[in-house]
Formats: structure tokens, C-alpha cells, sequence
């Protein structure tokens, strides 16, 4: 493209109206000059005074400097200086991705293993769903947190990066300690069905079955499908967790609350697909088969910000101009001070 051969830095658009700057001086040499003398079309009884006689810039050359300048600064403004930034790309997307998380009461529960050390659900989806919308370059991104109500934490966008940080801000219990999972896919069906992306896609991911909200999960995947929306569903949870209790210790599932025919049928639903996560690996390796049943788009768009400075030039000249004309009217306030003092 022709802007990549542009340079980073200073830049001046019309270059040739810089031509004009010696114009005034071109036209005192060209022209003849005037014949009039001391005659004026309207007579103004102060001019005398105002511009010091018939050679008044010559007794007060600053003026014809301060003129000059004021012609140079306006010339320089009017030939368009810019600022011409780094070259950035755009992503050029025909999908817009929607990330709705779990972060009910029961996300809470540490059935989950990260560097070796166990911790709870949310941790875990924290780190790899973040990964994952990081390297959603091209795609509008948006995240949907929910527990007993459904909230939108970031409208979709191209910042994957502020939509990650405020995944990993987001705490247990601050959408409520239930689970509404229809109320989640209700939102996701709401925010994308207006947008003109070619590819609308839902990524929900839950540790339990619907216990709130005022929409059914299978009513809501239905919505979803008469839109043309995609939906993945991942349930999250490992199947087995040594417990201590009053006679020691013993083995619980704890995701036995998973509601895993509600999931897999919302994704047969919309044409998803249903994942089971157990670990950390698990999860990430979900995330990887995401990446490749919905690809980044790799189309994108070169522009460079160029930033308009010709009002800094157009901002001195109104000042020099100011400046001079307010000291050009002092002999003009002496000279009635002195008219009022003799009459």
C-alpha cells in the first residue's frame, strides 16, 4: 500500500503552497509604486497617529517583522503540517465471539490443579480462557459473567486485552451464588443479534445446572438457533476429590451437580459442540480445539495515524497579530487623552 512507504515523523501535506511565502515581497518589487500620496480614500483624523506618519513601519521596523512572521506562520498552517504515526493494522473480522463464565458459588469449590498446587475452578479459567481470548486477534471478543443473574462485563470489541484483565478481575459470588445458565445465553442471543458479523459464536462454561433466572437454558438455545448462533458448551469439574470429614478421609464426585444432557443438547441445538474439562490441561486443550473449529481471520487492514498540526502555526500568528495590533493603538488612546487635555 502506498502508506507503508511512508516514514514515521514530521510531514507536510501541500508542500507547494509554501511557494506563497515570498509573495508579499515578489509583489512590492513587481508592482509600481502607488501615486496617491498622502491621499486617502476615507479620511481618519488618528490614522496618522496610529500607524506614526507616512513611514511609520520604517520608524518601527518590529511591526514589519512581526508582519512577516504572521505571513510565514499562516502559509506554514495552510500547507498542512501532520504528525505521521507507526503504521497499525486493523483486524478485518467477520466474527464476533462471545465468552459467557460461571462464577456462581460453586466455582469456588478446589477440585483443580495449577502448577501443582489445587486450587478453585475459577482460577483455572481465569488463566486459560484469558490465553484464549489473547490470541482472538481479528475477532471481536465480549465476556459475559453470570451467576444467580447475567451480566455483561465487556461489550464486544477488539481490545482482547482489557477483555482478558477484566476476566481476571471478575470474583466469585459478584453475579450471585446460583447458577443461571438460561439468563446467560438469553443476553448472548440479545447483544449478537444485531451485529452484521457473518460468524456469531457463544462459548459458555459452567460447573453446574440452571438454578435461577427467568429464562430456560433449551428455550434460550433455541433463540440462539433461529438467529443462526453458535454455542460451545463446557462443563468444568474433575470427577473425583478426596475429602476430610469426622471419619477421615473418602472420595466424592465433585461435579455431581453437572448438568451434562442440558449442555450437550444446547450445543446440538445451535451446531456446537459439548466439552468436558476435569483438569487445567483438559480446559486448554479445549481451547486449542476451539481455535481450530473457529480460526482467527488473518485479513487485516494497514493504516497510519497522521495528527493535524497546522493550528499550532495559525495559533503564534493570532497571537503575534494581537500582540501587535494592541501596541499599534497605544499612540491613538494618547493622542485623545492629550486632545481632551487642550480642549
Amino acid at each position: 500500500m502506498a502508506e507503508e512507504t511512508l516514514s514515521t515523523g514530521f510531514a507536510i501535506a501541500w508542500p507547494w503552497l509554501l511557494l506563497l511565502a515570498p509573495a508579499p515581497w515578489l509583489l512590492r518589487l513587481l508592482l509600481p509604486a502607488s501615486q496617491s500620496g498622502d491621499l486617502q480614500a476615507l479620511r481618519v483624523p488618528w490614522f496618522s497617529a496610529v500607524v506614526g506618519g507616512k513611514a511609520g513601519w520604517m520608524r518601527r521596523p518590529w511591526l514589519a517583522i512581526i508582519a512577516a512572521l504572521v505571513w510565514l506562520l499562516l502559509v506554514f498552517a495552510a500547507s498542512r503540517p501532520q504528525w505521521i504515526g507507526e503504521i497499525e493494522s486493523l483486524p478485518v473480522t467477520g466474527r464476533d465471539l462471545l465468552l459467557a463464565v460461571d462464577i456462581s458459588g460453586s466455582m469456588d469449590t478446589q477440585d483443580m490443579v495449577l502448577n501443582k498446587t489445587a486450587v478453585n475452578r475459577l482460577k483455572v479459567v481465569k488463566k486459560v480462557a484469558g490465553e484464549f481470548i489473547q490470541r482472538r486477534h481479528g475477532d471481536r471478543v465480549g465476556l459475559i459473567l453470570f451467576g444467580s443473574r447475567a451480566y455483561l462485563q465487556t461489550p464486544l470489541t477488539f481490545d482482547t486485552e482489557t477483555t482478558a484483565t477484566l476476566l481476571n478481575e471478575s470474583e466469585i459470588g459478584l453475579a450471585g451464588r446460583e447458577t443461571a445458565i438460561g439468563d446467560a445465553i438469553g443476553l448472548a442471543v440479545k447483544r449478537l443479534r444485531d451485529d452484521a458479523a457473518s460468524d456469531r459464536v457463544l462459548v459458555l462454561l459452567t460447573d453446574g445446572a440452571n438454578t435461577s433466572g427467568e429464562v430456560q437454558p433449551l428455550q434460550a438455545a433455541e433463540f440462539a438457533a433461529r438467529d443462526g448462533q453458535t454455542v460451545y458448551t463446557v462443563g468444568v469439574g474433575a470427577d473425583e476429590m478426596m475429602v476430610q470429614d469426622f471419619f477421615g478421609s473418602r472420595v466424592v464426585n465433585p461435579s455431581a451437580d453437572l448438568d451434562e444432557d442440558t449442555l450437550r443438547t444446547i450445543a446440538q441445538q445451535t451446531g456446537g459442540r459439548y466439552f468436558r474439562a476435569r483438569d487445567a490441561k483438559g480446559l486448554e486443550k479445549i481451547y486449542e480445539i476451539l481455535d481450530e473449529l473457529e480460526p482467527v481471520e488473518s485479513d487485516v487492514e494497514i493504516i497510519r495515524p497522521v495528527d493535524e498540526l497546522f493550528y499550532w502555526p495559525m495559533g503564534v500568528a493570532y497571537v503575534l497579530a494581537l500582540l501587535a495590533a494592541l501596541y499599534s493603538i497605544r499612540p491613538l488612546g494618547r493622542n485623545m487623552a492629550l486632545r481632551k487635555v487642550s480642549a
